[in-house]
């Protein structure tokens, strides 16, 4: 086991890559982070465990940095103007995440497929239904 200095809280990871501390104890219970249990049974999660998460750094200069943190960084696979508003779908590992936005904001972003892109989301509920 990494010596103490080197693990961090489930909270303190969270903070450090910039997800919510639900959403990294779901990481955790899922396996897609290697984290260690104290003999109280808490999961530490060893600094470099975390390195395939951290945001990278702005590469533009003027580059606008975001208080969200339900940033999911992935690959433009479609975008479909249709008059004002636009269908951007990006892939972010094997998911697909769709927004509707305007068609300007395709524009000025220059978004087309095969681009880098990041998808902010903010929702306070996530709904799940099934017929």
């Amino acid at each position: 086991m990494p010596q103490e200095s080197q693990l961090l809280t489930p909270r303190q990871a969270a903070e450090k890559i910039g997800i919510s501390y639900p959403a990294l104890k779901h990481w955790i219970l899922a396996g897609r982070i290697r984290t260690f249990k104290t003999p109280g049974g808490h999961h530490r999660i060893p600094l470099e465990a975390l390195e395939g998460f951290l945001p990278s750094p702005p590469t533009q200069s003027g580059s606008t940095r975001i208080s969200g943190r339900n940033q999911l960084r992935g690959t433009v696979v479609e975008v479909i103007i249709d008059g004002l508003l636009a269908k951007v779908v990006l892939a972010v590992g094997d998911q697909h995440v769709t927004a509707i936005i305007t068609a300007d904001a395709v524009r000025d972003l220059g978004l087309k497929p095969g681009d880098s892109a990041i998808a902010l989301v903010k929702a306070t509920e996530v709904m799940i239904g099934r017929s």
